[in-house]
């Protein structure tokens, strides 16, 4: 059955969860129910990538002058940026920097069973997802 962009972020705001927020975000601040993308740019951009293709894109994030990590979003086929985790910043931070990085072909190195596990979520709401490019 086809599904849309709206089902595909409905799947992930459900499957995101504090087993699969990044330990560098949990460092700063725990994940809660309330502000379920914190820690999750990077797994989404991923997926998002695997479903539409296109570029992943990173940034830099900064609170207060002073750098707090990074952040990734999409940049899809067409040019359109999209960034399904932007809601995560809550505390005016900001985001600079933008470029594209290339996705490594093959598991990814770091995080990559959290990553599987958000697949499995996003793939229980919606059926087979595309294998990752």
């Amino acid at each position: 059955m086809p599904w849309t962009l709206r089902d595909l972020d409905q799947a992930l705001w459900a499957g995101w969860a504090a087993d699969t927020c990044s330990p560098d975000d949990l460092a700063r601040a725990p994940w809660t129910p309330d502000n379920p993308a914190w820690g999750h740019c990077d797994l989404t951009a991923l997926i998002v990538n695997d479903v539409f293709g296109g570029d992943l894109m990173l940034g830099e994030v900064y609170l207060d002058g002073v750098q707090q990590g990074f952040h990734y979003w999409n940049r899809l086929p067409s040019g359109v940026e999209l960034d399904l985790t932007s809601e995560q910043f809550r505390r005016g931070q900001t985001v600079t920097g933008a470029r594209v990085v290339k996705r490594p072909p093959g598991p990814i190195s770091r995080r990559w069973e959290e990553y599987l596990l958000l697949r499995e979520r996003v793939a229980d709401r919606l059926g087979p997802l595309p294998d990752p490019l």
